[in-house]
C-alpha cells in the first residue's frame, strides 16, 4: 500500500468567531446583548498535493468562512492553519505575500469579484506586478497567455467587466488566480451563480488546469452532483463542524452520518448502465440552530432521524476513523457498531 504524502495544508483545532455588538439603543430596550457567532469550531482536516477536497453543507454552515481562514482572509479564533508546515497565522506582511503567491481563491459572485473601473489588462497586471513581471512587452504576453488558458482571447484585454458574461467573467476571475502560478486555489462555489449550460464549461475548465498546472483545490459547494464529478475526497460540515470525512466512492456509495444521509437522499443514483434510481427521501424535520447558540452534544441532535439517546444531547461525539473514512457519530462509536467501508 502506497503511504500518503505529507499534506500541502494542515488544519488543526480552528475556530473562527465572529463577535457581533449590539446598539446602544439595543441595549438600553433590553433587546439584543453582545454575541459571539461560532461559524468554525474545532475543525482539523489535512489537504494533500494535487487533490480536489470538496467542503459540502447548507448554506451558512462555516464552508467559505473556514475556506477564507485557510487564505487568513479571514484571522482564525482559535487552532493552526499549516501550510507546508509553516503557520500562517504567524507570517508578517512579506511572509503573507509570499504565502497569497501560493494560495489564490475563486469567488462565488464573478459580478461582484472583479473591479468595474479596471480592464481586464489592468486586473491582471497587478498579480503580475507581484509576481515580479515589470516589463510591459513582457505582461502583455503573459496576459494574452493566461486568457487563451482560460477560453478567451487577447481582444479581450481592453474590455470592462460589465461587457463581459457571468461564464466570462468567472473566467477571468480563473485567468486572475493562475496569473499567481499558485498551487493551492480555494474555489468558493466558483459555479453557483452561473447559467446550469456554463456551469459543465467551467468545471472542465477548473479540471484541465488541476491537470496541466498541478493545482490542489478546496472545493466549496452545496451542489452535491458538481462535488461528485470533481472530488477525490469529500467533507460534510454541519454548523461549523466537519462530521464526515470520505473518499468520494466510499462517501456517495455508503455515507455514515444522518446528516449526510439526508443531503445525499436528494440527488439521484445512476447506476452501472447509466439508468437512474431514486433513493428514499429522507425529510430532516426544523431548521439549521443558529450559531449564535449551538446545541450542546451533538450539533446535529435537534434534527437527527437516529438519535440514540440523551449521550446525543450531553456529549460531543468523538471521530472515528476506519480505512480513511471518518465520522462524528456517537452511532459509530467503538464497542458501538464498527465502521466498515
Amino acid at each position: 500500500m502506497q503511504a500518503k504524502p505529507e499534506p500541502l495544508i494542515k488544519l488543526r483545532g480552528v475556530r473562527k468567531h465572529f463577535h457581533k455588538k449590539a446598539s446602544f439603543l439595543e441595549k438600553m430596550l433590553g433587546r439584543m446583548k453582545d454575541q459571539t457567532v461560532h461559524a468554525v469550531d474545532d475543525v482539523n482536516l489535512d489537504i494533500y498535493p494535487k487533490e480536489t477536497l470538496s467542503l459540502v453543507g447548507e448554506s451558512g454552515c462555516g464552508k467559505s468562512t473556514l475556506g477564507r481562514a485557510i487564505l487568513r482572509l479571514h484571522d482564525i479564533t482559535e487552532g493552526q492553519i499549516l501550510y507546508r508546515n509553516q503557520d500562517i497565522s504567524k507570517l508578517d506582511a512579506q511572509g503573507l505575500i509570499a504565502f497569497r503567491q501560493k494560495a489564490q481563491i475563486i469567488f462565488q459572485n464573478p459580478y461582484a469579484s472583479l473591479n468595474p473601473r479596471k480592464t481586464v489588462r489592468e486586473i491582471i497586471q497587478v498579480a503580475l506586478r507581484s509576481r515580479g513581471i515589470t516589463n510591459f512587452f513582457e505582461q502583455e504576453k503573459e496576459i494574452a497567455r493566461l486568457l487563451e488558458r482560460v477560453g478567451l482571447s487577447r481582444r479581450h484585454m481592453d474590455q470592462y467587466p460589465h461587457q463581459f458574461s457571468g461564464g466570462q467573467r468567472q473566467r477571468i476571475g480563473i485567468a486572475r488566480a493562475i496569473a499567481m502560478n499558485p498551487e493551492f486555489i480555494v474555489a468558493d462555489e466558483p459555479v453557483s451563480a452561473l447559467d446550469v449550460s456554463v456551469q459543465a464549461q467551467i468545471i472542465n475548465l477548473l479540471e484541465e488546469l488541476k491537470q496541466d498546472l498541478g493545482l490542489t483545490y478546496l472545493f466549496v459547494s452545496h451542489d452535491l452532483s458538481v462535488v461528485h464529478y470533481v472530488s477525490d475526497r469529500v467533507a460534510v460540515m454541519y454548523l461549523g463542524e466537519i462530521v464526515e470525512l470520505a473518499d468520494t466512492k466510499s462517501l456517495f456509495n455508503r455515507p455514515l452520518h444522518p446528516y449526510t444521509q439526508s443531503l445525499l437522499s436528494s440527488i439521484p443514483i445512476i447506476d452501472e448502465q447509466g439508468k437512474e434510481r431514486t433513493r428514499e427521501r429522507i425529510i430532516l424535520r426544523g431548521s439549521v440552530p443558529t450559531p449564535i447558540n449551538p446545541p450542546s452534544g451533538c450539533r446535529f441532535h435537534t434534527r437527527c432521524f437516529m438519535k440514540i439517546g440523551e449521550i446525543c444531547e450531553r456529549q460531543k461525539p468523538a471521530w472515528t476513523e476506519t480505512n480513511g473514512h471518518g465520522v462524528a457519530c456517537h452511532l459509530y462509536q467503538p464497542g458501538r457498531n464498527e465502521i466498515q467501508t
